[in-house]
């Protein structure tokens, strides 16, 4: 039989295959990183690079921790510092603004002080005597400018002058002198020349406070010489200004110690001050009232809390202190 062409062709190639053995997985490991001879040193050598770097970023932390702490510590203390300040103003101002309770209670009349006030109230006979001190006699006629809302006169205002003067020998109160409703007006007119023998018994310069009643024709005032802040204040309860007054008291002042000391007194650092704020009157009767008020708190140390709701019982008040000559 014949052979088919092609086998014949296959048969005639001598074809020499050579084995050749391997081992695929060794070469495969030995091809790895891992199976390097520096492969462990270089791991440790980026593991210590990496530790000694955390522990680096770890101390900048913590220097970091500490500085913020600090931070935040000093800021604490000045929030805590600015929040005490702001109470601190906070509580001054209230202290400023709102009066001592116990200070700004008035005094009671009770029944019986009344009953007396009102039976010197009664207007006849016009000259009786009620009370009789200091020199001065005060009458059923004089008693009766306290009543509703007459004005009070001369003979009034200086009595209770003179009671200030006595409650100032007392022990807790500032020494006080007081001029009578008659020196402001010399003063002005004709100067200390026509006041001199005025304080022949009386050093006015060992006083706390000089007291001076200033009646302007229709409408009282009162002016304060106080040696302990040296000042000299106006006080109005119409709310009047009246630098003339203020310039003439510290003319007296100086002529006063040019005459009884025989040296000059220095005004120069004295404060002059026609006083705002202060209470003022809503009627056009009550100025004499709220000038010897001013005056006698002024004269306790007190704060001025009153106000015109005040005058009836002020002029009660007065009446009764002049009655029993104290206040």
């Amino acid at each position: 039989a014949q052979v088919p062409k092609h086998e014949s062709s296959i048969k005639k190639l001598n074809i020499k295959r050579e084995i050749v053995h391997t081992n695929s997985l060794r070469d495969r490991l030995f091809g790895k990183d891992v199976m390097k001879m520096d492969f462990v040193p270089r791991v440790a050598e980026r593991y210590n690079d990496r530790f000694e770097k955390k522990i680096k970023e770890a101390e900048e932390l913590k220097k970091m921790t500490s500085v913020l702490a600090k931070h935040n510590r000093m800021q604490r203390e000045v929030a805590l510092e600015e929040q005490l300040a702001k109470s601190m103003r906070l509580w001054e101002a209230v202290v400023e603004e709102v009066p001592d309770e116990e200070e700004s209670v008035l005094p009671e009349l009770n029944k019986e002080m009344l009953a007396e006030v009102q039976a010197a109230l009664i207007p006849r006979p016009p000259d009786e005597v009620l009370v009789d001190a200091f020199g001065l006699s005060i009458t059923r006629k004089d008693i009766n400018t306290l009543a509703g809302l007459n004005w009070l006169n001369d003979e009034v205002i200086n009595f209770y002058m003179n009671l200030l003067i006595q409650r100032g020998n007392e022990q807790n109160y500032p020494n006080v002198y007081a001029m009578n409703t008659f020196f402001y007006p010399k003063l002005v007119a004709s100067g200390h020349s026509a006041l001199k023998r005025w304080t022949r018994k009386i050093d006015i310069f060992a006083q706390d406070i000089v007291v001076v009643p200033v009646h302007l024709k229709m409408h009282w005032c009162m002016s304060i010489i106080d040696f302990r802040d040296k000042s000299i204040r106006y006080y109005d309860s119409m709310g009047g200004d009246n630098q003339r007054c203020l310039l003439s008291l510290k003319k007296y002042l100086e002529d006063e110690s040019l005459d009884k000391k025989k040296k000059p007194y220095d005004t120069s650092d004295w404060t002059l001050e026609c006083m705002r704020n202060i209470p003022q009157q809503m009627n056009g009767s009550d100025c004499g009232v709220f000038s010897c008020t001013f005056a006698e708190f002024i004269c306790a140390n007190r704060q001025i809390t009153f106000s015109q709701d005040d005058m009836p019982y002020f002029r009660s008040k007065m009446v009764y202190e002049i009655l029993k000559a104290k206040l």
